[in-house]
């Protein structure tokens, strides 16, 4: 028996394509009947599947930034896009989608097509959210897989230089507990890293300061610089800038080591609130029924260009330390922070409806 060609020229020829080998197939009996035309039509569909994967990319692909431009998640994913798109020879776009801690990005690539065209950066903050807000429509660890991480991000204490006179740690804690009610501290939105930052820091100092969320680094970068929130504890990446140019003052870093970009800065630890290390982790993932051949190819692209030396250059400039790694590093990672940070949001009292 010969099968009638698949008209790939429209829509659909897959499905008609199917039922006219159906169609040719000699007369069985009726359960025999639909045992072979389901094994053929699956036979077939999985082969088109296969040739599917083979071919991919053959359109742009996207990165989903879950927060606003100019924030270092955004920075991260552009120059992560660059290389990418001369690896695959398809066109990467970087999309912002931001809102509510990061989660309405994840949400929509948690939704999207499991086809490998919808990636998400992801973040820290995505293993926060899971444990801050009540309802979310998605499960960040089933209904997303990992692909590769890409860099840490220590997280810095910062003062607007000219509003607030502290140079320290504990000039700051003093401060502040002198004039209750008058400090307050921007983040990337509520259940986000900076947010939980914030408030073990409190926890820690026995501060009362007022949380101010945003959507992303760069609408916090303006208040903080005009004078409208005091300070934040932002990755270093969009305040290194300005702390170089004197506008800003960092205190700490919030990590158990210090940052290489700010080498003078002394950690949270050594100005002593022991235990102190939180810092943010950036990774690509992809919808879970994404096939595997995909991932596979975009962990070994991407991995290639996070340990390639432009790109290790280019994360040195920006306060960033590549990582890469495996897809199981990556779920472990996600694993074991998740539930790190249900006890730190619990012990905290953290809570969004």
């Amino acid at each position: 028996m010969s099968l009638p060609p698949a008209d790939v020229s429209r829509p659909g020829h897959s499905r008609r394509w199917v039922l006219s080998a159906m169609a040719a197939m000699p007369a069985m009996p009726a359960t025999a009947t639909t045992a072979a035309a389901a094994a053929a039509a699956l036979g077939m569909l999985s082969g088109e599947a296969s040739a599917s994967t083979q071919t991919w990319p053959e359109r742009p692909v996207t990165l989903v930034v879950p927060f606003p431009a100019g924030g270092t998640t955004d920075v991260l994913a552009r120059a992560l896009a660059d290389k990418l798109q001369v690896s695959l020879g398809q066109p990467v776009i970087v999309e912002s989608k931001p809102g509510a801690g990061a989660t309405l990005g994840a949400e929509y690539v948690a939704k999207a097509k499991p086809d490998g065209y919808t990636l998400l950066i992801g973040a820290v903050h995505h293993t926060i959210a899971s444990s801050v807000y009540k309802k979310l429509s998605y499960d960040f660890q089933k209904d997303l897989v990992p692909i590769t991480g890409i860099a840490l991000v220590p997280n810095v204490l910062v003062t607007n230089a000219a509003a607030t006179p502290t140079k320290s740690v504990a000039e700051l804690v003093a401060l502040v507990k002198a004039q209750p009610g008058r400090w307050s501290y921007g983040s990337n939105g509520n259940g986000t890293a900076q947010h939980l930052i914030g408030t073990q820091f409190q926890n820690q100092t026995g501060t009362e300061i007022l949380h101010v969320p945003y959507k992303g680094s760069g609408p916090m970068a303006t208040d903080l610089l005009g004078g409208q929130i005091q300070m934040s504890f932002d990755t270093i990446t969009p305040v290194l800038p300005h702390i170089k140019a004197g506008k800003l003052r960092a205190l700490a870093v919030t990590t158990a080591k210090r940052s290489s970009a700010l080498p003078d800065v002394p950690t949270l630890q050594e100005a002593g609130l022991k235990g102190f290390d939180i810092g943010t982790w950036f990774a690509v993932l992809a919808p879970a029924a994404t096939p595997k051949e995909v991932v596979n190819r975009l962990n070994a692209d991407m991995v290639k260009i996070i340990q390639s030396p432009d790109f290790r250059k280019r994360m040195e400039e920006i306060g960033a330390e590549p990582t890469g790694g495996t897809q199981a590093q990556v779920a472990q990672q996600i694993r074991d922070e998740t539930a790190k940070f249900a006890r730190l949001v619990k012990a905290a009292n953290v809570q969004i409806d």
